[in-house]
């Protein structure tokens, strides 16, 4: 199956044409129109060291819709103590540095190369990328960041420097997501980690649909603030 390599147009092949690995396309340019075209085709860039950038629509697609978020119970009780303070788009920049060089099992170094970092700092200066942070007394302990178009969020990356902050910040972010109606969250691939939370594998196709509806959906453009004070409550459960 032929891997395509794109140019100074912007333009993708159709995400179907994708290996079984789900490389689709290589080249390119991290510039925000072909970024968020690749988003909205159900295309993401993940680069590889070594090799020139790569474009992946992988099937199946790990997706987690918001309303079925599934918050465990060692996690309701870390929330309702208010362990962390949770704020959104304060610490763009310091979030993906963190996820930068966060550690990964069976992995060298990042694939968030400095080009990636300062392609999605342009993105949420632009109002499309955003950032879910968990700080304790004052320090940044936890975060993540990913883009979002119409009623979708595409997770890219997440870090924790403390147990639970990553997971307390995704958990307000996906209860907060569902408040203002996106519904669609893109985790990419399968991990544990969002597999308990309740993400499912769905065959691209599926995922493709669901994108194209949630695209008829107006864009939620940044910064993003927490509707109110009290807007911890949809994802600790009080009522």
């Amino acid at each position: 199956m032929p891997i395509y390599r794109l140019d100074e147009r912007i333009v993708f092949p159709p995400p179907h044409l994708a290996d079984p690995s789900g490389v689709l396309a290589v080249g390119g340019d991290l510039e925000p129109r072909r970024v968020l075209l690749a988003y909205a085709s159900g295309i993401f860039p993940w680069p590889a060291e070594g090799m020139p950038l790569l474009w992946h629509s992988p099937d199946p697609r790990f997706v987690l819709e918001a309303h079925a978020l599934h918050v465990p119970r060692s996690l309701h009780k870390t929330l309702r103590r208010r362990s962390f303070d949770l704020s959104l788009d304060t610490a763009f920049r310091a979030v993906i540095e963190a996820c930068a060089g966060e550690p990964r099992p069976g992995q060298r170094g990042t694939w968030i190369t400095d080009e990636m970092v300062e392609a999605y700092v342009k993105l949420h200066e632009l109002g499309f990328a955003h950032s879910a942070e968990a700080w304790h007394e004052g320090r940044l302990v936890g975060g993540l960041y990913g883009v979002s178009l119409g009623g979708a969020f595409f997770g890219e990356s997440m870090f924790a420097a403390v147990p639970d902050a990553s997971k307390a910040a995704f958990v307000v972010l996906v209860a907060q997501l569902a408040r203002w109606g996106l519904e669609l969250v893109d985790c990419q691939v399968h991990t544990e980690h969002l597999a308990r939370f309740g993400a499912r594998h769905w065959p691209r196709e599926r995922y493709l649909a669901a994108l194209r509806h949630a695209l008829e959906r107006p864009t939620r453009r940044g910064p993003w603030r927490f509707d109110d004070a009290d807007a911890l409550r949809g994802a600790t459960g009080q009522p």
